[in-house]
């Protein structure tokens, strides 16, 4: 699921939700992104005559082809396992692909997904996907490096911008996943109340980031590794629409 639609639409400005399509697209579409981790990839195009189950096998065929038959050497290694160094959190937008954007090769970053890129507080007794995930990464793995990434046009951050106190929830599951990033809501309110809403949910997109960072220093085995110096934190941004990519500390 790429991200999530905005509520009671009458009530809110013209943002554009990417899970509803628009009129215009976004960004114009080029060229199938099939990249190749060595070197610029061939042009590839897929006949739109491919069932989905036939459009995956075909682009495996050309990953095989292009990328690993080319260039076997990175993934005999990994057959044996992984020791990435980075652990990466980033939204499940299909705009945005961390691999492809940092050309991050098999092997090197340990991935998670979600709604919007966010990481909730720390809760043992709770079953979380994602506290499981940073603490295999940090005691299993041990990566250095925790990074973040939120970015533009994001649907999750819409929605958390959206969400009105009262009124009922829209979906099963959305609203009370974005609502981890209530209190980044409420400061990029409280404090930019004469921004329009798109320049609002820009702020918002980097101050998410902020907040999941913050949330992570309240897992134990977050803090020991950042009190001994073991792992670093990062927030980033991808700002897909002018092609930029920025990067900072907590």
């Amino acid at each position: 699921m790429g991200a999530c639609c905005c509520c009671f639409l009458a009530h809110k400005p013209p943002r554009e939700n990417p899970m509803h399509p628009s009129r215009e697209p976004l960004v114009a579409r080029g060229p199938n992104p099939t990249a190749s981790y060595h070197h610029s990839p061939p042009a590839i195009t897929y006949s739109e005559g491919l069932s989905v189950e036939d459009r995956l096998k075909a682009g495996f065929r050309t990953f095989k082809r292009t990328i690993y038959n080319q260039n076997p050497r990175p993934f005999g290694p990994l057959k044996d396992g992984q020791s990435p160094k980075y652990m990466v959190f980033a939204c499940a937008d299909s705009r945005v692909c961390p691999s492809l954007t940092l050309d991050l090769k098999p092997g090197e970053a340990f991935t998670v997904r979600n709604i919007a890129s966010l990481v909730p507080a720390y809760q043992q007794r709770i079953q979380s996907s994602v506290g499981s995930a940073i603490e295999f990464a940090l005691t299993v793995l041990k990566v250095k490096c925790i990074v973040v990434i939120g970015h533009s046009r994001c649907g999750g951050i819409i929605e958390l911008l959206s969400l009105r106190e009262g009124q009922p929830c829209t979906y099963h599951c959305i609203d009370d996943w974005v609502k981890i990033g209530l209190a980044a809501k409420k400061k990029v309110e409280r404090e930019n109340g004469l921004l329009s809403f798109d320049e609002k949910c820009t702020m918002l997109e980097k101050e998410a980031v902020n907040l999941s960072l913050r949330n992570l220093k309240t897992y134990p085995f977050v803090m020991d590794r950042l009190k001994n110096g073991t792992v670093k934190l990062i927030g980033a941004h991808y700002d897909f629409v002018n092609g930029s990519f920025e990067t900072w500390h907590p």
